[in-house]
């Protein structure tokens, strides 16, 4: 059997570039040479952080974070809690970070990374959102829980609006839609296609309230996002951190689920395919990845899943950071390469249990009894597994992890203020559009028509709208320009991308826009 040393210098002497996590521990003792790292072509073998509340697995979050961005690799956080904010300020090497530099032997320098932070709300970032025509009809199915027979008929009004220059850019555009061809005025309009009930349309209208009710009104509209300017790279060479900024969020895991539905599944649909890469397109870490997968529906699970398995080959690494390896559905956890697992606590049955689970997800090594190497950690020591470059595991090692470069806090309100205002993507997000689409084509459409004699039946898009919905509206000059804008966005398309969108349920209906680029960095 090889001795520790030799184990240790035969698993992690790395000729290529390399996310340094620390310095490997020997009885307790820290080796500073080699150090125990991951090459950075692996990280898109996704990766699992785990450990106890209050072990440091949210800095090592940031530590493996701000070294992507300054080898040149953009990545994506969910910041569930608002504490990674600090990565856009550099750090300051208190006398314990000093102490443990020194047992390491690791040479630690202070810095920021470049970071824009976004948001689901707009309040703590650039406004996010996303059209109703870019989810689909399969995909917004799956947000809405919907079953077979009320699937079908939302890809029905889907292929109508695609037929009748419809756009659909946000709720009240697809409500205006189904009430409409359910009244009597649209009820020919489906001659060609099928009837659908009005039992089924009350049901769907009732779904897409309740998603409302968590904030869906904000996030459904224009401009959309474009999952491009996650791809950012400063002029320096350094990746941008996009950082979503969900804390006040944690109540409305409807809407976070489909916000992440979309953007994985317009991700994978977007990127070409990159096969074995020097180094990932981009980077994903989940914060508090257990409120991730808590309550989430089938249909969730499924598209995590689906797009975990599928989007390594697009170059794009995807890093869940939980309590224990039981948090992340097996489905999922079987993907996971890299493990950081710092120290659990077995406290009660339940614990003992979730424990040894988690040893069985480490390969076995002759020099740690993991078991209770693991309930004795402490405070920023972890074990490590990853991939060389053969892709096979390298050995187990418990490492005294690396303290991260940039601010082990949150920003100050202030702070956090000045980089919302610096924003690259504020000139381009930052403002609701609001151009002419179904909701208003309808109503052009039914206002031109001769009232009957007797009193005329309002139609039902024509009731009160929730403001500021069609505030900003920028009008197209007429109906005949409306269906020209509408069209551009839900009729050019090649065959391949109608393809893509079946499989994962996108149907992509985007107004044309200017190319823009960061220019903040």
């Amino acid at each position: 059997m090889a001795s520790f040393r030799e184990t240790l210098d035969a698993g992690y002497r790395f000729e290529q570039q390399t996310i340094t996590l620390g310095a490997a521990l020997d009885g307790g003792t820290p080796v500073p040479e080699p150090k125990v790292a991951v090459p950075i072509a692996m990280m898109n073998r996704h990766g699992l952080i785990a450990g106890a509340t209050g072990t440091g697995k949210t800095k090592t979050l940031q530590l493996l974070v701000e070294q992507l961005s300054a080898q040149g690799v953009p990545v994506f956080v969910a910041d569930i809690k608002g504490d990674l904010t600090g990565l856009a300020a550099p750090g300051v090497e208190t006398p314990p970070i000093a102490q443990r530099n020194a047992a390491i032997g690791y040479a630690w320098r202070p810095a920021a990374c470049p970071v824009e932070f976004v948001s689901l709300t707009g309040k703590l970032g650039v406004q996010l959102r996303a059209t109703a025509a870019s989810f689909g009809p399969l995909l917004l199915a799956k947000v809405l829980q919907l079953n077979e027979t009320q699937t079908s008929v939302l890809t029905l009004v889907f292929k109508v609006c695609d037929d009748q220059g419809l756009a659909l850019l946000d709720f009240a555009d697809l409500r205006a839609v189904l009430k409409f061809l359910s009244s009597d005025e649209g009820k020919p309009v489906l001659e060609e296609y099928g009837g659908m009930s009005s039992a089924t349309v009350g049901v769907l209208l009732r779904k897409m309230v309740e998603l409302e009710q968590q904030g869906a009104e904000r996030f459904f509209g224009e401009p959309e996002f474009e999952v491009a300017d996650l791809l950012g790279v400063t002029a320096d060479g350094r990746g941008v951190v996009t950082c979503l900024e969900l804390s006040d969020c944690q109540d409305k895991p409807a809407l976070f689920s489909t916000f992440m539905m979309w953007l994985l599944a317009e991700l994978y649909q977007t990127l070409p395919e990159a096969g074995d890469l020097p180094k990932p397109k981009l980077v994903f870490f989940f914060d508090e990845a257990h409120l991730l997968f808590r309550d989430a529906s089938k249909a969730f699970l499924e598209q995590v899943e689906q797009v975990v398995r599928l989007i390594r080959s697009k170059g794009v690494g995807v890093f869940f950071v939980t309590q224990t390896p039981k948090d992340v559905p097996e489905t999922v956890l079987a993907q996971l390469s890299t493990r950081v697992q710092h120290a659990l606590r077995a406290h009660t049955p339940d614990d003992e249990a979730a424990l040894r689970a988690t040893v069985r997800t480490f390969p076995k090594t002759p020099h740690y009894d993991l078991q209770q190497t693991i309930t004795s950690l402490g405070i920023g020591e972890a074990v490590v597994t990853g991939l060389s470059p053969r892709g096979v595991p390298t050995p187990v090692m418990a490492v005294k992890m690396v303290a991260p470069a940039s601010r082990m806090g949150p920003l100050t309100a202030k702070e956090l203020e000045a980089e919302l205002a610096a924003s690259g993507l504020l000139a381009e997000y930052g403002t609701a559009v609001n151009r002419e689409s179904a909701f208003e084509i309808l109503a052009k459409r039914l206002e031109a028509r001769p009232a009957p004699p007797s009193a005329r039946t309002p139609f039902p898009a024509e009731a009160a709208e929730p403001q500021p919905r069609r505030q900003a509206k920028t009008k197209m000059g007429g109906l005949a320009g409306a269906l020209t804008g509408a069209l551009t966005g839900t009729m050019a398309r090649t065959l391949g991308r109608e393809l893509v969108r079946g499989v994962l349920g996108m149907l992509q209906g985007k107004a044309p826009r200017s190319t823009r680029r960061r220019t903040r960095w």
